[in-house]
Order: structure tokens, then sequence, then C-alpha cells
């Protein structure tokens, strides 16, 4: 029974296929049984002798060559650590445009160029009705942002897009002395500052155009209240808001409403018998001015007002409905002695003293005299506090006492607790403390004790701890 196998071998870049014939017969019971392959001819020009298996010696004879085929297996090399981040102001911009939308936008608006700034992450987002006109937009943010700056745009990041290589555009970058960087072709990973950016703007357009009843032709103004809000809000990529890193000034939020919510705006002339004020929908910020954008429904126009009665939280409760839980509620059993067959509540009075005098005037006096002097007992064993001299002109902090019940499951008093405390409400930050201490369970700690107990079966005790104190002595 013969069999026939392909040997593999490479050279020089290219991979020759050997076919091996190997041979196996059935010996006599008196011939030595070999081990391995062999086979019996002669070997022919363009044969190999080989050794395969434990050593036995084969002819190879070759049968073809083919080429290494490598771009077939070859894959996209991953990208990998950060780039190298701009120092300054200016120092590198990143941009890009995005379009054309399905939809145009008011003003026959279908694209959007957005330029961000590499060291504060501030963007700027100009509407553009055709791709050409990027080159007209790069030079209105130029000329906006190096006048209000005193400086000079260092390096231009986009990607391949036609409106970033032609001739007019290249020119102009090498007039200003701004160093282009563009990505290579089908990488826009490398300028992935701009495709996130783009990617947050139309995912927030996204959401604000679905909580709201106006027309997807309103896209542009959500994308410019977008586009401002990230400006003013933080940044993983930066320390401070973009807005503070830019402007130098801390940012007011208290201005900003919720995108798309009704408001009542005053008319700016009105009869004595009309009504002074038309409900409109906020639309935006205006840049040129203080105040807001609003949508004037009935006459299908967009204007800037200075202020409006804003109705957002009719906006919240309209998109965002009260969820309330369908679990039937049962009230704890240990509870249960305060609680009526109607399911009222019996409101007790446990006759707590609220002061010394009121303490020892309580038909309890003796037994709240009692706790009384185990707190001061503990204190004076545990030592928690030094008697000294007060500095001239501070007032000690005063002290006061809290007095509780405890009660059982049924209603019943089990003990009666007291404890003198300091006045901390009196303190102020700065003079009477820095730090704040509170000493907290952590519930994975329990958790592993009580794992450690039921491995080795151990017996847990629970216990009331009477007194603790942080700087106690004992």
């Amino acid at each position: 029974m013969e069999s026939v196998s392909i040997v593999r071998s490479l050279v020089i870049g290219r991979e020759t296929a050997l076919s091996i014939l190997k041979k196996s017969r059935k010996l006599k019971q008196s011939e030595h049984q070999s081990q391995g392959l062999h086979m019996r001819r002669n070997l022919a020009k363009g044969d190999a002798d080989l050794r395969v298996g434990n050593g036995a010696r084969v002819a190879a004879l070759a049968v073809g060559t083919y080429v290494l085929s490598l771009p077939r297996k070859m894959t996209k090399a991953p990208f990998s650590g950060k780039g190298e981040r701009a120092s300054d102001l200016l120092g590198l911009i990143h941009s890009d445009v995005c379009g054309p939308m399905n939809t145009q936008a008011r003003g026959g608006f279908q694209y959007f160029i957005t330029f961000i700034d590499d060291f504060s992450r501030y963007g700027y987002i100009y509407l553009m009705r055709q791709k050409f006109e990027a080159l007209e937009r790069f030079k209105e943010f130029k000329n906006e942002v190096q006048n209000q700056h005193g400086k000079s745009i260092k390096t231009l990041r986009s990607d391949r897009g036609g409106e970033y290589l032609s001739q007019d555009f290249d020119e102009l970058l090498k007039e200003c002395g701004i160093v282009s960087q563009l990505t290579p072709p089908g990488m826009p990973q490398w300028n992935g500052v701009s495709e996130r950016r783009n990617q947050t703007l139309l995912d927030m357009v996204r959401s604000m155009m679905s909580h709201s009843d106006l027309p997807i032709s309103f896209w542009g103004h959500a994308l410019e209240t977008a586009a401002f809000t990230l400006n003013h809000v933080p940044s993983k990529s930066v320390q401070k808001t973009p807005y503070e890193i830019w402007t130098g000034k801390h940012p007011s939020m208290s201005f900003m409403k919720i995108w798309g919510c009704q408001a009542y705006v005053k008319h700016q002339m009105s009869t004595k018998l009309e009504p002074r004020s038309h409900k409109c929908i906020f639309v935006g910020y205006p840049k040129e001015t203080k105040g807001y954008y609003f949508l004037n429904p009935k006459e299908n126009k967009v204007f800037v007002a200075r202020t409006g009665v804003f109705l957002e939280k009719e906006f919240l409760s309209k998109t965002q409905p009260l969820r309330r839980s369908t679990r039937q509620r049962h009230e704890p059993e240990r509870y249960g002695f305060l609680i009526t067959s109607h399911g009222d509540v019996i409101l007790v009075d446990q006759d707590e003293p609220k002061t010394y005098q009121e303490t020892v005037s309580s038909r309890d006096s003796e037994k709240w005299l009692e706790t009384m002097r185990s707190e001061m007992d503990s204190m004076s064993n545990n030592q928690v506090w030094t008697l000294v001299e007060p500095p001239e002109g501070i007032k000690p902090i005063g002290c006061k006492w809290v007095f509780k019940k405890k009660t059982d499951k049924d209603g019943n008093i089990q003990t009666y607790n007291g404890r003198l405390v300091a006045k901390g409400f009196r303190q102020i930050h700065g003079i009477d403390y820095d730090e704040t201490f509170s000493p907290i369970t952590m519930f994975k700690s329990i958790r592993i004790l009580l794992a450690i107990a039921a491995f080795h079966v151990y017996e847990i005790w629970q216990v009331d701890v009477k007194t603790a104190f942080l700087n106690g002595k004992t």
C-alpha cells in the first residue's frame, strides 16, 4: 500500500513543494523489522536525499514551485500609544469636514467644519453649504483666534479631503507659515481628535432632536448648541474646562437652558389689551450678543431675545415621565406595633429629655443619672480629654447631653443611653479644624471574615461596643 505526502521548505521567498513517496511492505517473520520510512529506487536529477522520522533515508522529488503571496496574509498594523500634545494655545489645530447631511439645515447648510485646539480642546464649528467653503471658514477662524490671543497657528492637522488639498489652501498655509499635517490614505485614526469630536457632536444632536418637537432641519442650531456646551463642560483630555483654558475665565453655567424647551418671551412692542408675551421654543445661544435664540412657531422665524421664562420642568416631565414601582409594599414586622389595621402610623413619644434640667426632673431620672455617670466614668478611664487653659480671646466650644431610649421590636424599653458630645456645629473650618475623619466599615472586610469563619467552622459572636473613642488612651 502506497501513500504520498507533501513536504514544504521556504527558500529565499519561494516555497518548494516536495512529494515524498513512502512505501511500506510487509516483511517476513525472519526479516528485520525496520522503523520509519524507506524506499528502494535510484535518485533522479533534482531529487533530494532526506532523512525523516527516526532517521530513515527517503528520496524526495521536486514537483513544482510557487511564490509566497504576502499581500493575502498582510494585516493592518495596530494603533498604539498617544500622539504628542501641543504645549501652548494654537500650537496644533485639528480640523475635519463632516457631511453632506440627508436633510439641509435652515439656511441651506449641508456640511460643517470643526477646528479644535489641541492644547485646550476648545472647538469652533462652522456650517457650510458646499465643501469648497472650507478655505473661507479657515480664514475666518484664523483671523479671529490669532487676533484674540496674539499668537499664530503653528500646525494644522487634517485628513486628505479635497478641500484641504486644493492649491489655494496649500498656498495660504505656506504664506502664513503653517505646517500641514495630512493623515495617510485610509487612516482616519491619525486625525482622531476631530473624528471623535464629530461623533460626539452628532450623538448629542440626535439626542437633542429626539427629545424635542422641532423639525429635523433644526439640526444646525442643535449642532452649534452642542459645540457650545462641550466647550463649557469638563473634559478627560484636560485638567480644566476648555473654556477656562482658552479664555482664562471660569465658565458660568447659570444661563444655560434645556435645548428645545418652550419659553414665554416678552413682546418688543405690544398694545395695552394684547398679551405681553408669546410662547416660543429655545433653540440656541447667539455668538455676537448676550441672550438666546428663540423660534416663533406661528411665524416660523428665529429671533434673539435677552431672556424669557423657560418651561424646563414641563419639558422634562413630558420627555421623561416619572417611573413608579409596581412592587407591592409590605410594612416591616418590627414596626408592626406602630401601624393600625387601616394602615395608619401611630406616632409614639419616647419621652426623651432634651436638656439636663429635663433629665433630673423626669420620672426616670435615676436611670438617666446612672447612664450619665457611666458615660463620665468611661471618659475618665479612657482619658479622652486634657484639661488646659484656653488661649486668650478664644471661646471654648461647648458640649451637651444627648439622651436616647432603645426599644425592642415590641416597643419595650431595653436600655437608657446618654452621650456627652461637643457642639461641633460651632467649629469653623480653617480655625478650629482642617480635616475630618469618619471611621466606616468595609463590607468586603466583613465578608472575608465570614468566609474564613465558615471555612474553618468557627463560632461567630456579636458584641456591642459600649464606648469607643478615636483618641482615647487605655
